[in-house]
């Protein structure tokens, strides 16, 4: 079985017609669930108007903000699983790496709201807001806008940095950080539409003032394990389940798609246990065991892999970090096993220290990431990022960041490239099965 998901997509929640079928770009709605789009796909609203970067400074830029990333994943606490994640690919475009599209309040006002595994809570750029960007959620517009919550809703509990007063009743306000930018919102209530579904009386925060050009133009929705989560609170209509197949880096469209609840969803398919941290809820932990280099079993001390609820150590499955992380031990014996099996020399560009000129593709070994239950072998597309400027491929991986305090190793989205990955939060399963995504 093999394990990948493209690097830097983005999600944009549009359906597409059977009539329409030859249009990548459609957005009416279809049995095959709702389209993903790369961010510099043809068919994505946040495509640049310049000219569009190569593909492997890209990633390159792209990586430089996954400490950063892994800084915020290692961070989340059981009373700080809000927090707003920090996505690589900022610095292009100042937006995360997937974006849905949705609608907002009735009429439906469209948002192309970033997505994130490993995030909760939602919030939006509203109407008045002060450093926020052109496009933003307008209440006095919704018929179905339910204003904004009081500090003794329950809801108002599950969000961090809250800013309620003492003594008396006041608005559920909070703030929060995005790669060094922050923002302040307050808990409001209206209907959310996801493709055709309608999800009324959804919860999320309204942005009223932006601090620095970091934040989302459009906001974000999150789709982790927590009580604020998109998940949880349509518990009743997708049963807390969800996959998407997203697409090769190199195809043209980008196109790939996204399933909410589990009609739809592959019949039989391998699946690997979901582990759960209870200081760390949002997170997609799973188990794993080892990691071959070809037919060699990389020696690596047990506890490095080990899964620690109360510490949050592990592994865990994030869409928001570009390349595969692995806690220093762990990647410094898997990219040494590499370079025995590739003739040198080796050279270092950005975050990969092992790039060297392939004598033959055929000749590189496969990494194989094995999983309880399940092992993922990766392909060569999935494992090597090649240079525009010449022959040279390097090892996508790297060390877990020397100033992150951490001992989390993330399976990142560049490794997760045509597959279908399954999340069944309810039965702790997280299943895979190869897909063609395009």
């Amino acid at each position: 079985m093999e394990f990948a998901i493209s690097l830097l997509l983005i999600f944009a929640i549009v359906a597409s017609s059977p009539a329409k079928a030859l249009d990548p770009c459609d957005s009416t709605s279809s049995d095959s669930g709702l389209s993903v789009h790369h961010i510099y796909g043809k068919c994505s609203p946040f495509s640049p108007t310049r000219r569009e970067p190569t593909w492997v400074n890209t990633v390159l830029d792209m990586a430089t903000k996954d400490p950063q990333r892994v800084d915020f994943l290692y961070s989340i606490s059981s009373k700080k699983t809000t927090a707003v994640p920090i996505g690589p690919g900022q610095q292009l475009l100042n937006i995360g790496n997937y974006v849905l599209r949705v609608k907002i309040g009735t009429p439906g006002q469209v948002m192309y709201m970033v997505l994130d595994t490993s995030s909760n809570d939602a919030w939006a750029p509203c109407s008045g807001c002060t450093g926020c960007s052109n496009t933003t959620f307008s209440p006095t517009a919704s018929s179905t806008y339910g204003g904004s919550l009081e500090c003794s809703v329950p809801e108002c509990a599950q969000v961090s940095s809250l800013q309620c007063p003492t003594t008396g009743t006041g608005a559920c306000t909070f703030n929060q950080s995005y790669g060094g930018s922050s923002f302040a919102a307050t808990l409001v209530r209206d209907s959310l539409t996801l493709g055709p579904d309608i999800v009324g009386n959804y919860t999320f925060g309204c942005i009223n003032t932006v601090s620095g050009a970091s934040i989302p133009p459009q906001g974000l929705l999150g789709l982790g394990r927590g009580p604020m989560s998109l998940l949880s609170q349509t518990g009743a209509l997708y049963s807390g389940i969800f996959s998407y197949c997203l697409p090769s880096f190199r195809s043209y469209y980008f196109s790939g798609s996204l399933k909410l609840g589990p009609i739809g969803q592959p019949k039989s398919i391998r699946t690997t246990p979901l582990l759960h941290s209870p200081h760390r809820s949002s997170l997609y932990y799973v188990n794993l065991t080892g990691i071959s280099v070809g037919r060699v079993t990389v020696p690596i001390d047990p506890q490095y892999l080990a899964f620690d609820p109360v510490t949050g150590a592990g592994t865990v499955v994030d869409s928001g970090t570009v390349i595969t992380r692995l806690v220093e031990p762990v990647y410094n014996a898997t990219r040494d096993e590499f370079r025995k099996q590739v003739p040198g020399p080796f050279s270092s560009v950005g975050a990969f220290d092992t790039c060297f000129t392939p004598a033959s593709e055929a000749d590189t070994p496969l990494i194989t990431l094995h999983l309880e239950g399940l092992d993922l072998k990766l392909p060569l597309e999935n494992s090597l990022i090649h240079r525009s400027s010449g022959p040279q491929a390097c090892l996508a991986m790297a060390a877990t960041p020397n100033n992150v305090n951490s001992v989390l190793n993330v399976i990142a989205s560049f490794q997760q490239q045509n597959l279908r990955v399954v999340f069944d939060s309810p039965n702790s399963k997280l299943g895979i099965a190869r897909e063609l995504c395009n």
